[in-house]
């Protein structure tokens, strides 16, 4: 698995934003099947910082009707990056 498996989309969300100025915290959907160390490598290649620890959750897909049909959305993990100290956060996004 590449680095671009491992993360797959940063979620940018309200609660996401506050994390990542109030604590120095970053906020991706991830692969899976990814381990913390795996997060915490991917992460710290691609945008070139050091990682303190990761928290990872797992989401189950909710039920979504469209009049008599019905059918699930697909289960996703989450990942909460903390960066050391002192790190630059990188700017993904510009809300």
């Amino acid at each position: 698995m590449t680095n671009f498996d491992v993360i797959r989309r940063p979620v940018i969300t309200e609660k996401a934003v506050g994390k990542k100025e109030a604590e120095q915290t970053l906020c991706f959907e991830v692969h899976p099947d990814a381990n913390k160390v795996q997060i915490k490598q991917a992460v710290e290649k691609l945008f070139k910082v050091k990682v303190a620890d990761v928290r990872t959750s797992i989401f189950e897909g909710k039920l979504r009707r469209r009049g008599r049909y019905s059918g699930y959305r697909p289960d996703w993990k989450k990942a909460y990056v903390r960066l050391k100290d002192g790190q630059k956060m990188p700017e993904y996004a510009e809300i």
